[in-house]
């Protein structure tokens, strides 16, 4: 069973009780005794899966069982190559953009109108920072965009990877300067892709996304 594979008596346990996202799991002193699991051990192991997002503390709460989500389990372990390399950076630029093009039309095909008109309205706040003065960096409008593009997709293994790339992005400080005209470049292809996305042209919203990624490898940093 792929459960014996896992090498915490905790979460075997969690899946062994058919646990559901915001089930309450029993307190510590219990644990102990049904896992015969000292209680410095269990603590250790309670720390490692609240660490991956597989549970949440809560104080006068106890634990509870979270929604699995991909992006905290690689967040740490990809932080921690950038900080010992952070030119992996472009490796893991390379692995999300292949995610995007490969999922951008599935994607795309969940979004409501609801969705559509966020993205359009993402598109006007970022032109209003880069025309006002002071010019702002719409950084946040940026992650913002893209996530949303992908948010309805069924796949939190693709939802946690692109969650990890922004966070890499701005440990690596993209986010803080970079060249204006860059900026206006690529706002101009976030426009493109969204208006392919509103008048269903799919082929150049993604002609548009593949040219604009290309971007990151000429900006002026």
């Amino acid at each position: 069973m792929i459960e014996s594979k896992i090498d915490s008596d905790f979460l075997r346990y969690l899946i062994s009780s058919g646990f559901q996202p915001g089930d309450r799991v029993p307190p510590l002193n219990t644990l102990t005794e049904k896992l015969g699991l000292s209680i410095s051990k269990l603590r250790e192991q309670l720390e490692v899966a609240r660490t991956l997002g597989l549970v949440e503390v809560k104080p006068r709460s106890g634990i509870h069982c979270a929604d699995y989500a991909f992006f905290p389990a690689i967040k740490q372990t990809l932080l921690f190559a950038l900080a010992l390399d952070n030119n992996l950076f472009i490796k893991f630029s390379e692995l999300r953009h292949y995610i995007e093009v490969s999922f951008f039309a599935e994607a795309v095909a969940e979004l409501t109108e609801v969705d559509k008109s966020h993205l359009q309205s993402l598109i006007v706040d970022a032109q209003k920072k880069l025309e006002g003065s002071p010019i702002r960096i719409p950084h946040q409008e940026h992650r913002d965009l893209h996530l949303e593009i992908f948010r309805r997709l069924d796949n939190p293994f693709v939802q946690g990877l692109l969650e990890a790339y922004w966070e890499a992005y701005e440990a690596v400080e993209l986010n803080v300067y970079t060249d204006i005209n860059y900026l206006h470049r690529l706002w101009k292809y976030h426009a493109l892709i969204i208006d392919g996305i509103i008048n269903d042209d799919i082929e150049s919203s993604l002609k548009a996304l593949v040219e604009h990624t290309e971007l990151l490898n000429i900006r002026d940093t």
